[in-house]
């Protein structure tokens, strides 16, 4: 009986290896430093928090350090109510958002499927050519077009949609357009990779045996097309959730979202410790419902089979 091969075997580590070595780099070694500062008190001192861990100085410097960190930064986040209003309000933006892209980028994505077969790749290129463009410009760019006096308000004002301007910049509106534009392309991609490879036989079967073209659009092209949805939702709420810059850039005051919250923390009050502590929290929101959700899928598929 042959051995395993030893070239199999380094080939299967090496592929299995560099996607988990390149989570450790760059996701759990930074987060457990955004941990350990999260765990700190803010201090006039560069970095601006302490205990700063100093592994030179040997294990037991820094077991006496490890014992000076403490929990008032996520007690002081349940004690002030912008925290957890930011979180709500974050979460609440993403969702909408999210909806509203998934609501634009479905017939899109379904027409670009169901294209000739030789305009495809053309349809495709038009979805991913924002990406070309900055997306910082691309956000100012919407200022130009929704301020009061704007290309949006002179064309109504033009057709006599309205009378006076509207004002649309300063607002959740505004932050809602910039999100849905910013992120479309996330959404259309993954559905429209879903779609394309449907095996449209499927539909012909169902149009042979009765079924209307909108029955077998819910129970056939839909329901296949579901990993797509999910693909292109948490593409768009994930970082829509953390977003800074399109709320900063068109919203107002009133618009209170985690992420500017943090850029406020670190950048503004210096307060890193506690900035830390919603990155933290925020990444907890996130990741833990997407790992329940992976599990409970992977179950379902052992169950199916």
């Amino acid at each position: 009986m042959a051995g395993p091969d030893p070239k199999g075997g380094g080939g299967r580590f090496l592929v299995l290896g560099i996607p988990y070595l390149w989570l450790i780099v760059f996701f759990l070694i930074p987060f457990l430093i955004v941990l350990k500062i999260s765990f700190s008190t803010t201090a006039i001192a560069i970095p601006p928090y302490t205990p700063a861990i100093d592994f030179a100085q040997g294990l037991t410097a820094v077991w006496e350090q490890a014992k000076e960190f403490t929990t008032d930064n996520y007690v002081w986040l349940t004690e002030d109510a912008l925290y957890w209003k930011a979180y709500l309000e974050s979460l609440w933006i993403a969702l909408v958002s999210t909806f509203l892209v998934l609501l634009i980028g479905y017939p899109l994505a379904y027409g670009m499927a169901r294209a000739p077969a030789r305009w495809r790749p053309t349809l495709v290129m038009m979805v991913i050519l924002p990406f070309w463009t900055s997306f910082l410009i691309r956000v100012y760019a919407w200022i130009g077009i929704l301020k009061p006096e704007g290309l949006l308000n002179q064309v109504l004002l033009a057709v006599g949609v309205i009378d006076e301007p509207l004002v649309i910049t300063g607002t959740n509106l505004a932050v809602y357009i910039g999100i849905v534009y910013s992120y479309l392309p996330f959404m259309v991609l993954p559905l429209y990779a879903a779609l394309e490879r449907q095996d449209q036989t499927l539909l012909e079967a169902a149009a042979d045996l009765g079924c209307r073209p909108i029955e077998s659009f819910w129970k056939i092209t839909f329901p296949l097309s579901l990993p797509g949805v999910v693909a292109g939702c948490f593409l768009v709420f994930i970082p829509a959730v953390g977003e800074f810059v399109i709320p900063d850039l068109l919203g107002g005051s009133g618009t209170l979202m985690i992420g500017r919250t943090l850029w406020n923390e670190f950048f503004l009050n210096r307060d890193w410790p506690v900035a830390s502590a919603v990155a933290v929290i925020l990444l907890l929101v996130l990741v833990v419902p997407i790992v329940i959700f992976q599990n409970q899928q992977k179950k379902n598929e052992e169950r199916l089979r």
